[in-house]
């Protein structure tokens, strides 16, 4: 089988290799899998809203700002939402690296519905996409905890580097997919996002064999009961879900229940708050935890809700500021009028030029290397200087100026100084601070911030034309600075929870 690990490479031989830039070379075959996916995912996010916003005559879908915002929010925050049961199914049923394989195929599937014509194919594609990256995203960063052993020095700087390859992607794909998209074909903007995926699950089959038997069997039962137990429960969830779907469908086709997108969005802002709440009374009230793993969890929930005002900030690049790009910025460079797309690889290039700094950075700190929470809240300081930054931008294009192309840039580099700050080290505490037990769900759960920052972004998004500019990314911009302040002021008590964990 294609995955089956080499049987002469132990895990802790695969821990420690160091031959890819003193990494194990494992590293160097999960980076290019998600390169290539992310390469995928910003693809078409560079092109989604100003599809759906486009007119008919120019190949879009011609929706309106506020649907078109809240479709958005939907399906990137369903898209980590599902990362949640993505992170349980490996840890239970598949292992992580089928989970990857399997959604990776999905994925690829999903882009590919999106060049069908008309609405159908176009909101089938979206499905399957979040079906797809809910299976994918956790399980891959999971992996990458998995090849590094406990206490290894490495860990913080390969999830930098493993950062890197995320927005490799990131960079080339809105100068590729974005100009396809905008100047030739929105679809053929999209199918070519399909074949980097492609690209992608041909490079993580053929690299299996550096990763040994990391991610490869879910998580051992206590015992045979519970193993059965545990297939039980995976059965019961999958009925009840598609129970749950089959009643809405049922409700909607008889016309008891009206189901928009902007309906639908305003129930998942109660999933993702029902989500969070459960999840959390069950790691800090329930029973099977020991007084270290309680501690710990409660450290992550500080992280957690950290890291969903930076998200809710940052992950506006590819919604209302993604707007602002088309709308309100000047785009001409030297007689070139560039894509509008083309401004959502300005973070990504910031992130290539910068995440090698921050990778010597940590280890070069030492002992004075800066706690999680702290890093956390350099991360909430920067979002909301970038906002801030926009606000004087804002006011003159409010007066009806095309405003230069240097505000986005400048807001983009504040914004990729938090990232660099807040999200590599957020995926490498949370491979640290999760119990080993249930790692992939509790890496699905991290991406669930970055859902909940979606989800309101997409809001924020839908506002666009209601509410004055300055107004909206002055408001970003306070939230983001009453959030580091507050961070600050938890930051010892949150280091005591971590038990031990740097």
């Amino acid at each position: 089988m294609a995955l089956r690990p080499d049987l002469n490479k132990s895990l802790e031989a695969v821990r420690a290799d160091t031959g890819f830039f003193g990494h194990p070379r494992g590293l160097a075959t999960l980076f290019f899998t998600e390169m290539w996916e992310r390469f995928s995912y910003y693809g078409m996010r560079a092109l989604l809203i100003l599809f759906m916003t486009a007119g008919v005559a120019r190949g879009g879908l011609g929706f309106p700002v506020a649907k078109a915002g809240a479709i958005y929010g939907l399906y990137t925050a369903m898209v980590y939402l599902l990362s949640l049961p993505g992170g349980w199914v490996a840890d239970r049923i598949t292992g992580q690296r089928r989970a990857v394989l399997y959604g990776g195929i999905l994925i690829a599937i999903g882009q590919f519905f999106l060049m069908g014509p008309g609405t159908g194919f176009f909101y089938t594609g979206l499905v399957i996409l979040v079906l797809g990256t809910g299976l994918l995203k956790p399980n891959v960063s999971t992996i990458v905890g998995q090849i590094y052993g406990q206490g290894d020095g490495r860990r913080d700087s390969g999830f930098s580097i493993f950062y890197m390859g995320i927005n490799l992607g990131a960079l080339i794909s809105p100068l590729i997919c974005g100009w396809v998209g905008e100047r030739i074909g929105w679809r053929l903007g999209f199918g070519l996002a399909g074949f980097g995926m492609a690209a992608g699950l041909i490079q993580y089959v053929l690299g299996a064999k550096y990763l040994g038997a990391a991610g490869l069997h879910p998580a051992p039962a206590e015992s045979p009961e519970a193993d059965r137990r545990q297939k039980r429960n995976a059965a019961a969830g999958a009925v009840a879900a598609l129970a749950v779907f089959a009643v809405v469908g049922a409700l909607a086709g008889f016309g008891t229940i009206e189901l928009t997108a902007q309906t639908i969005s305003n129930a998942l802002g109660v999933v993702l708050l029902a989500v969070t709440i459960s999840v959390f009374s069950w790691l800090l009230l329930g029973k099977g935890w020991s007084p270290v793993e309680r501690k710990r969890s409660a450290a992550i929930l500080v992280l957690f809700l950290a890291s969903a005002v930076f998200w809710a900030a940052f992950e506006q690049a590819g919604s209302s500021l993604n707007l602002f790009a088309e709308r309100n910025t000047n785009r001409d460079a030297f007689g070139f009028l560039f894509p509008a797309s083309w401004f959502q690889f300005v973070q990504p290039l910031f992130i290539i030029a910068l995440a090698p700094a921050f990778a010597w950075l940590w280890i070069a700190l030492k002992r004075r290397e800066p706690s999680s929470p702290t890093k956390f809240a350099l991360g909430l300081l920067f979002a909301g200087l970038g906002f801030a930054v926009l606000v004087p931008a804002a006011q003159m294009a409010a007066q009806g100026r095309l405003v230069s192309s240097w505000w986005l840039v400048a807001t983009y580099l504040f914004h990729t100084i938090g990232e660099l700050c807040l999200s590599p080290v957020g995926l490498s505490a949370m491979t640290k601070l999760a119990p080993q037990r249930i790692a992939g769900m509790m890496m699905g759960l991290w991406f669930v911030t970055i859902g909940i920052g979606d989800y309101l972004g997409g809001r924020v998004a839908s506002l666009y034309e209601s509410v004055s500019l300055p107004a909206l990314f002055g408001t970003v911009a306070v939230v983001a600075f009453v959030a580091a302040v507050v961070l600050v002021a938890l930051i010892r008590p949150t280091v005591r929870l971590m038990s031990g964990v740097k």
